[in-house]
């Protein structure tokens, strides 16, 4: 099969309904355009917190650190920390799994410091469908105050290997 050019004149403007669709999605791509600034500054979806450089290897030794000191149980050998209310809690991603299991009290304000050791990986936390995107070598320090009780799951939203589907962690919040 050879290719041939195209016969004269075979552009043909749009017209009728075809051009009412075009108008449409082209004043919408405008709206949107207008409304990104918008979105940027005053949505609330944007991450509050700070982002500090770590070394993988650094971080790792401050959540260990962390766990000898606050640990208070062990959940199918994940450890379990408490941290005080006010203070620093740390969760670690790598494959394949959230590190460690975090154990809050509700309406006590927290910073919780996120990075990963090994990949890029998403942290969602589940039903509150809270997302945010891990990376190694940054320490992502959020501000969070639990506000009901529960046991929420946190999940890799991030393909990040052949265990992504077994990434998961617990916030159990009293």
């Amino acid at each position: 099969m050879s290719i041939h050019a195209p016969e004269a004149n075979w552009f043909k403007p749009p017209s009728g309904a075809e051009r009412t669709w075009i108008g449409l999605a082209l004043a919408w791509c405008l709206v949107l355009s207008i409304m990104m600034p918008y979105w940027h500054f005053k949505g609330k979806q944007n991450s509050t917190g700070d982002s500090y450089r770590v070394t993988p290897a650094a971080f790792a030794a401050r959540v260990e650190q962390f766990v000898k000191t606050n640990k208070v149980a062990e959940i199918n050998g994940v450890p379990v920390v408490e941290p005080s209310p006010g203070g620093d809690a740390y969760l670690q991603g790598q494959m394949w799994r959230w590190y460690p299991a975090l154990k809050l009290r509700v309406n006590q304000t927290y910073r919780l410091h996120i990075s990963s050791t090994d990949l890029q990986h998403g942290f969602s936390l589940q039903p509150m469908n809270m997302n945010f995107q891990v990376l190694p070598g940054y320490d992502h320090v959020l501000t969070i105050t639990p506000t009901m009780k529960g046991e929420y799951s946190i999940v890799c939203n991030e393909f990040c290997g052949i265990g992504h589907h077994l990434m998961t962690g617990k916030i159990i919040v009293e």
